[in-house]
């Protein structure tokens, strides 16, 4: 089975960066004990945009993951607090790897 690789995107808005920080450090804390997560990486620039990397193991991962609480908690308390509402998200395929 395919890793299930992904980049999300996303620019707090004017005040809300320490938030989304703290949010996506709550996150990443949370995803990493997933049992299908490989790879939950936070990056920040500083104009208030964040990158996280997240690789997980397979699509049936990807998919529990989708349906954990404290996703749906995560993605509810940042709709006010990030650009557009919500991340961006871009799916990736692995073209050269270590993952199986």
């Amino acid at each position: 089975m395919a890793a299930k690789v992904l980049f999300a995107q996303m620019k707090a808005v004017q005040g809300q960066q320490e938030f989304v920080a703290q949010a996506l450090t709550k996150m990443a804390e949370n995803v990493r004990k997933e049992p299908g997560n490989v790879r939950f990486e936070v990056y920040t620039l500083p104009d208030g945009t964040f990158h996280v990397e997240e690789t997980y193991k397979d699509e049936a991962a990807f998919q529990a993951h989708m349906g954990t609480q404290h996703g749906k908690e995560f993605n509810a308390s940042i709709v006010d607090k990030v650009e557009g509402g919500a991340s961006t998200v871009v799916f990736m395929t692995p073209v050269s790897t270590t993952l199986a």
